[in-house]
């Protein structure tokens, strides 16, 4: 009798196919052995089979939208971060109304259903200039779904703006305020917004919520309890959010799989209190390191740790932390656990992706919607993503100025997004910001990609910051000086998709 494989044993003592049926949950410990040991294409058809009990094996989804970053002006200190400026910087900007608006224009008129607005935590903005920006475009763009400000900058809104009965802490330290106060502003400032036109809130700033990795990397930013309760306050007030994680740094493999957790249980809070608005998402993507701080930290060595070597610090702190072991807001605690924990880089290649990827769509046994990130890990990995759990391609890319300050990000339009679904096996369909299908494009000739007869003129673009360091960007109430990275009708450069 020939021998178990490992994948044979891994499904047994797991119970993969009853996780992968969605009769039964993954534990923390459980998730770490995927993470760490199911091979990779075994890992892929379970959270493959996950994808499709929960969307079925026709359709796959994309939406047009648009990334507009209102300011680079920010006051948190993220060493991850290649984007932010400092209030007086020569390059610091911040968008007006006509330059959003001609951004907007641009994205209605190929087809464009929603923008997802995002600044820096800016500490001299008024109440009134978000409202503002949100009043402006509903009545100028009324059908466009306004997707917008993440966890940290409601978190920065809660310390620094001026909302009558309720005082104002300095930037970065509205826990001050106490947590009674800080929630029951954060609610009225969120109330505030929606009714200027505030649909919806993204995931970004999620990062990883472990204090003992956040602090390290996002000093003067939201702390992961407090990401987690302004996404909680948007729930009770009847809005949809999504979650994300940037992870290939710091974090131990335990990190990523706590990091999931925390979002499955706030989304169990919130099935279990009957609240209106839920997680509809989780997205997750890869560090990217040029120019950031981070980047000057060296490289953990697997190959070392797999001879023999010292294990990666990030590790030995965070299963220390899952065991309960150590407080992770004890930073000395922390040190005398893991001493090289911090000061040594672990990236993410197209692989670890994958895997995290599969491993979050099985995890997340209540989060409707897995994005494929193809921004950071290009259109091929994006595409291969379909085959690792994610349901969802995300949006065409008009411009990307936070990831892309950090490295490449790529730039893809519509017709190029349906190939890709189309290639992998799939009907592509473009969705709202509620995963609701808009329209098919079966194999027909009047499909975006079908329409298309060269596609050398359909080329995915590679992108760096629209934002350089040293330029000088838009200013507040000016015109926009600088170009878009995209037309309506294709995008341009770099090699060819075929």
């Amino acid at each position: 009798m020939a021998a178990p494989t490992f994948s044979s044993l891994l499904h047994r003592d797991l119970g993969l196919t009853a996780v992968a049926d969605g009769r039964k949950r993954l534990r923390p410990e459980e998730g770490l052995a995927l993470l760490k040991e199911a091979p990779l294409p075994a890992l892929g058809r379970l959270a493959s089979a996950a994808a499709e009990r929960i969307h079925g094996d026709r359709l796959r989804t994309y939406v047009i939208d648009r990334n507009i970053n209102y300011t680079n002006v920010c006051t948190a200190a993220c060493t991850f971060c290649a984007f932010k400026r400092n209030l007086n910087d020569a390059d610091a900007y911040v968008l007006g109304e006509a330059a959003i608006h001609a951004k907007v224009q641009e994205l209605v008129d190929i087809g464009g259903n929603q923008v997802l607005l995002q600044g820096g935590m800016h500490p001299d903005l008024p109440l009134g200039f978000y409202t503002g920006m949100l009043s402006g475009l509903k009545k100028a763009f009324p059908q466009v779904h306004l997707h917008a400000f993440s966890p940290p900058e409601f978190v920065e809104f809660v310390a620094v703006l001026e909302v009558d009965g309720f005082p104002t802490a300095r930037p970065g330290r509205g826990e001050t305020l106490g947590r009674g106060a800080w929630l029951a502003k954060l609610e009225a400032v969120m109330r505030e917004l929606m009714a200027a036109g505030l649909d919806s809130l993204p995931g970004g700033g999620g990062e990883i919520f472990g204090p003992h990795v956040r602090h390290r990397i996002g000093p003067g930013k939201a702390s992961g309890a407090q990401w987690l309760d302004v996404m909680e306050t948007a729930h009770r007030v009847g809005m949809r959010t999504s979650a994300t994680m940037m992870f290939g740094h710091l974090e131990g493999r335990m990190d990523r799989i706590q990091h999931m957790d925390a979002v499955r249980s706030r989304q169990d809070r919130a099935i279990e209190a009957d609240l209106p608005g839920r997680y509809l998402s989780f997205i997750s993507w890869p560090y990217q390191r040029e120019n950031t701080p981070l980047d000057r930290l060296p490289d953990h060595d697997p190959l070392a740790e797999k001879r023999g070597g010292e294990p990666f610090p990030g590790d030995v702190l965070a299963e220390a932390v899952a065991r309960g072991e150590v407080d992770p807001e004890d930073r000395a605690a922390c040190r005398r656990v893991a001493p090289g924990a911090g000061k040594v880089l672990r990236t993410a290649g197209g692989t670890e992706y994958l895997r995290t990827q599969a491993v979050s769509r099985l995890y997340l046994d209540n989060i409707h919607s897995i994005g494929s990130s193809w921004v950071t890990m290009g259109p091929r990995i994006g595409q291969l993503g379909l085959l690792y759990g994610a349901n969802d391609m995300g949006s065409v890319m008009m411009e990307e100025n936070v990831v892309s300050a950090a490295g490449t990000t790529y730039c893809l339009n519509e017709a190029t997004l349906c190939r890709l679904v189309r290639d992998a096996g799939f009907v592509p369909a473009q969705r709202n910001n509620r995963y609701e299908v808009l329209q098919e494009h079966p194999d027909t000739p009047d499909a975006p990609d079908r329409r298309i007869d060269d596609w050398s003129t359909q080329r995915p673009r590679a992108q760096r910051a629209a934002f350089e360091p040293g330029v000088k960007a838009e200013a507040k109430d000016g015109p926009a000086t600088v170009p878009l990275t995209v037309t309506a009708g294709h995008v341009q450069a770099a090699p060819a998709l075929a």
